[in-house]
C-alpha cells in the first residue's frame, strides 16, 4: 500500500488540509471486501478519533467497575449514555470522512461505482441513526 500526501482545499478557509492517500477506496484490486481502506483520511481526524476511542475505552473500564462494585443503577446508565454519545461523536467524524473522500470518489468514478455507493450510503445513514 503506497501512502502520498495530497493538499484539498479547506470548506472553511482557504488554507489546504494535508490528507493521506490510502488504499484504493471500496475494495481491493481483487475486489474483494477483506481489506478496504479508506480512500484518504485527514491526519488530525484520525488522530481526534483514536484520542476519543482511548478515552472510550477508559470509560468502559470505568463502567466495569461500576458494576462490579454493585454502584447505584442511575449512576451506571448515566455513564453508559455519555459512552454513547461519546461513540456517536467518532461515528460522525467516521461519516463525513467517508462522505468528503470515499463516496465522492466512488460517485465520481460513474454510475457503475456510485450505484454500490449509494446503496452503502443509505444503509449507513440508516443504521448510524439508530
Amino acid at each position: 500500500m503506497s501512502q502520498r500526501s495530497k493538499s484539498s482545499p479547506d470548506p472553511i478557509g482557504s488554507a489546504s488540509t494535508t490528507v493521506i492517500q490510502c488504499g484504493c477506496g471500496m475494495h481491493d484490486a481483487d475486489g474483494s471486501d477483506e481489506e478496504r481502506k479508506a480512500v484518504a483520511v485527514d491526519p488530525d481526524a484520525k488522530a481526534r478519533n483514536i484520542r476519543r476511542l482511548r478515552l472510550i475505552e477508559g470509560q468502559v473500564r470505568g463502567l466495569q467497575k461500576m458494576v462490579d462494585e454493585d454502584r447505584y443503577c442511575a449512576d451506571i446508565l448515566m455513564q453508559i449514555s455519555s459512552v454513547h454519545e461519546a461513540l456517536r461523536s467518532v461515528g460522525r467524524e467516521l461519516m463525513r470522512n467517508h462522505l468528503k473522500h470515499c463516496a465522492t470518489s466512488a460517485i465520481a468514478q460513474g454510475p457503475e461505482s456510485a450505484e454500490p455507493m449509494y446503496d452503502e450510503l443509505v444503509d449507513l445513514m440508516y443504521r448510524h441513526s439508530r
